[in-house]
């Protein structure tokens, strides 16, 4: 399994010979089957049969995505986690990490006020909280 992970923020590389090449059009004969199976690579110039290779191409946006890549890899489209599956998120991860459970409060608390902030409230907000409650309690900041 090959994870591409926010596929529309790839960009495009140019050749010595000014020739453009972009990830999103490479990956078109990989992700057809028929293809895969004789896909011959640029680089060494040897052919491998890569139609056993699952794909899983993820994107914050996929309409910027090209309609051939989309016609092959259809998109699955996830709800966003809401604020109490973010906060049992915090609590789990943090008794995992054995921070203790004022710590893990505290940092609920903190995630929770965030949001009130009109900041962001994300997996990726929750894990840097998780990250933050533990190395309070482990370093205490000393003055």
């Amino acid at each position: 399994m090959v994870v591409v992970d926010e596929v529309e923020k790839a960009g495009t590389a140019k050749s010595v010979s000014g020739r453009a090449f972009g990830l999103t059009e490479a990956l078109l004969p990989l992700l057809e089957p028929m293809t895969a199976q004789n896909w011959s690579c640029p680089y060494y110039q040897v052919k491998f049969d890569m139609s056993w290779v699952a794909w899983v191409l993820t994107s914050n946006d996929f309409r910027s995505l090209p309609e051939p890549l989309l016609s092959r890899c259809p998109p699955i489209r996830l709800r966003h986690l809401t604020q109490a599956e973010l906060v049992r998120f915090i609590r789990r991860e943090g008794h995992k990490k054995g921070i203790d459970d004022t710590g893990i409060e505290a940092a609920v608390e903190a995630f929770t006020r965030s949001g009130r902030k009109n900041q962001s409230m994300s997996l990726r907000t929750a894990a840097r909280v998780i990250l933050r409650a533990y190395d309070l309690e482990r370093h205490p900041i000393l003055h």
